[in-house]
């Protein structure tokens, strides 16, 4: 499961492994706007991550962190709609693990200044998707979920995360290293 946290648009995202095959099960958006208490649109978030994981049952979840702008009470509006949504999460007892949009996005295309546009064309390529969403909330989800599975998938997985050199990566992955 993927999330683009917001306070006024969430998207929202859900991939199958099928095989080594990703195929998207859900990509949609939580408007928020018609809500004018940031309360209650944080309620709404947490619902709606809930009712999300009941049915769909995600055995993980990714999330993008907020990026650093100059308005302080955005990026604080922001940490809250990302924090209801990681407690859903982790109250349904789901790992959670967090990505930087920089990171989604070399990922997803290669570069990690790639634009919203170009992440989208790259998500059609790569899961046959017909249809343009109508907001790139949902795609930056889908980005996310996709990113997730990218790194958790590949041979090396999240060993690279912290390790200093071949060294430390052997010792621990000894039971990975074949000796001739």
């Amino acid at each position: 499961m993927g999330i683009d946290p917001g306070t006024q648009l969430m998207g929202y995202a859900l991939i199958k492994i099928e095989g080594k095959n990703p195929r998207v099960l859900l990509m949609d958006v939580l408007k928020l706007t018609q809500h004018k208490d940031i309360y209650e649109r944080l309620e709404k978030i947490h619902t709606q991550v809930a009712e999300l994981i009941r049915l769909y049952r995600p055995t993980t979840f990714a999330i993008e962190a907020p990026f650093f702008g100059k308005n302080v009470q955005s990026m604080l509006k922001l940490g809250r709609a990302q924090g209801v949504a990681i407690a859903a999460a982790m109250q349904a007892g789901i790992g959670v693990t967090e990505y930087s949009p920089k990171k989604v996005k070399q990922s997803i295309t290669g570069n990690g200044n790639a634009d919203k546009e170009q992440v989208w064309k790259m998500l059609q390529r790569t899961l046959n998707i017909e249809e343009k969403p109508q907001y790139f909330d949902a795609t930056d989800a889908l980005a996310v979920a996709l990113c997730h599975y990218y790194q958790t998938s590949s041979p090396l997985g999240n060993t690279s995360k912290g390790l200093k050199g071949w060294e430390a990566f052997i010792a621990k992955n000894a039971d990975r290293v074949i000796q001739k």
